[in-house]
C-alpha cells in the first residue's frame, strides 16, 4: 500500500448525532490524522433511524428510502471533508464507512443471528469517485462471531503498551472496552448503554440532543431502586463475548422499567432518573474492567462520553485508584477514533488481512471484513 495514499473512514453510531469523517493516513503502528468533519444528519432522517432501530413491525418503503438518503449523507460528508483537506479522489484509496446500525441480534441471543447497517456504498462510491468498504460486521457473523465490537482490532494495534495493561473505553451509543494486557492477548466487548439512554432522555425532557458535560445529570440523585432495577438486565450478567444496540437498550425499554419503579406518592423526577442513568454507564463500564483476570494499569476513553465530565467523574470514582485519561493523550482526539478505525479497517480489507479479533467477537477464526465497492 503506498504510504502516502488517504484513507477516510465515515462512521455514525448508536447516537445518531451525526456522521464523523476523517481523513488519515497509516505508518508503522501510527496513525496521521490529516482532517477532519462532522456533518449533520437532518430531523427527519434521525427519526426514520430511530424507528427502524427501535420499533418490532418496519417498513420496507422506510428502510429501503433511508438506505439512499444515509448513502448521500455520507457521500457528502466524504466529499466536504476532501474540499476541506484538498484532497482528490485519485488520491484516496478507500473510504471506509461503516453505516448506520438499525438492527443487531448476536449469536447466543437471537435464534437467527444478523446485523444491518445502512447507508448505501454504491451511492458514496459513485458520488466521491472512490473505491469504498463497506458492510464490515456481517463476516465476523458468518464465522460464528457477534460482529461487534470491531473497533479492539484497532486499539491493539494503536494503542497496546509493551510493559502496561491498558484498557480502552468507547463512550458512544452504546459502551465498549478494549482489554490490552502487556503479555496476553486482546479481548474486548460491549458493556451496555453509553450515552444512548442519556441522550434520549435529555431530548425527550429538555429538548437538548446531549446533557452539555452531564450539568443536567448532575443535578439529580441516583435512584438507587431504579439503577438496581436497570442493572438487572440479564446482558450484564452475559459472559463475553457479548454486544448490544439500540433495540435491546431504548427509551420503550427505559419506560418499562420506569414504570415498575415509580410510585404515585414519590415517583421519580427527570433529573434523578438522568443521574441514574449516567450511573448505570459509569458503574457497568467500571464493573466490566475491575473483573478482568488482571488488573489495569490505565484507562484512556474516546467517544462522545469523554466530554462528559460527569461520566468521567463517576467512572474514576468506580475504578479503585487506575488513572482515568483520554485517548487525547494517546495522540488521538476521542472524537475520532471509531471513524479512525473504520478508515483502519478498509485498509485492511483492501490489503486482503483479517480485521476481527475472534477472542473479541467470538468467531471461529480469523476473517477479512467488508466488500468493496466502486472503482
Amino acid at each position: 500500500m503506498n504510504p502516502k495514499k488517504f484513507f477516510i473512514g465515515l462512521m455514525s453510531g448508536t447516537s445518531v448525532d451525526s456522521i464523523d469523517a476523517v481523513a488519515l493516513q497509516f505508518g508503522h503502528d501510527e496513525v496521521k490524522i490529516c482532517g477532519t468533519c462532522s456533518y449533520p444528519i437532518p430531523r427527519a432522517v434521525k427519526t426514520s433511524i430511530f424507528s427502524l432501530s427501535e420499533q418490532n413491525e418496519i417498513s420496507i418503503e422506510l428502510l429501503c428510502k433511508t438506505d439512499t438518503q444515509l448513502g448521500e449523507l455520507f457521500s457528502q460528508a466524504a466529499i466536504e471533508l476532501m474540499i476541506s483537506c484538498s484532497i482528490k479522489p485519485k488520491q484516496i484509496a478507500a473510504i471506509g464507512s461503516h453505516g448506520q446500525t438499525i438492527r443487531h441480534a448476536p449469536p447466543g441471543q437471537h435464534q437467527i443471528p444478523y446485523s444491518k447497517q445502512i447507508g448505501d456504498p454504491n451511492i458514496i462510491a459513485a458520488r466521491t469517485g472512490c473505491m469504498v468498504v463497506a458492510d464490515f460486521r456481517r463476516a465476523d457473523i458468518a464465522h460464528g462471531g457477534q460482529g461487534a465490537p470491531l473497533v479492539p482490532a484497532f486499539h491493539e494495534q494503536i494503542f497496546r503498551h509493551r510493559h502496561r495493561h491498558r484498557a480502552i473505553v468507547n463512550i458512544g451509543g452504546i459502551a465498549n472496552i478494549t482489554s490490552l494486557p502487556k503479555d496476553q492477548a486482546c479481548i474486548g466487548f460491549d458493556t451496555g448503554p453509553g450515552n444512548t439512554l442519556i441522550d434520549g432522555w435529555c431530548k425527550t425532557h429538555l429538548g437538548s440532543d446531549f446533557d452539555e458535560n452531564g450539568e443536567w445529570g448532575a443535578t439529580g440523585v441516583v435512584s438507587k431502586p431504579l439503577l438496581k432495577k436497570l442493572k438487572s438486565h440479564p446482558f450484564f450478567a452475559l459472559p463475553s463475548p457479548k454486544s448490544t444496540g439500540r433495540e435491546t437498550f431504548n427509551l420503550n425499554w427505559l419506560d418499562t422499567q420506569l414504570k415498575q419503579c415509580d410510585t404515585p406518592s414519590k415517583p421519580i423526577s427527570s433529573e434523578d432518573v438522568q443521574a441514574s442513568l449516567c450511573m448505570l454507564t459509569a458503574q457497568t463500564i467500571g464493573d466490566s474492567i475491575n473483573s478482568l483476570e488482571t488488573r489495569v494499569d490505565e484507562v484512556f476513553v474516546c467517544g462522545g462520553g469523554a466530554k462528559n465530565s460527569l461520566m468521567m467523574s463517576l467512572l474514576q470514582d468506580h475504578l479503585s485508584g487506575v488513572p482515568l485519561e483520554t485517548t487525547e493523550s494517546l495522540g488521538i482526539d476521542p472524537e475520532w477514533v471509531e471513524a479512525a478505525a473504520f478508515a483502519w479497517l478498509a485498509m485492511r480489507r483492501i490489503d486482503n488481512l483479517p480485521g476481527n479479533v475472534p477472542a473479541v467477537t467470538g468467531a471461529s477464526c480469523d476473517a477479512v471484513l467488508g466488500g468493496i465497492f466502486g472503482p
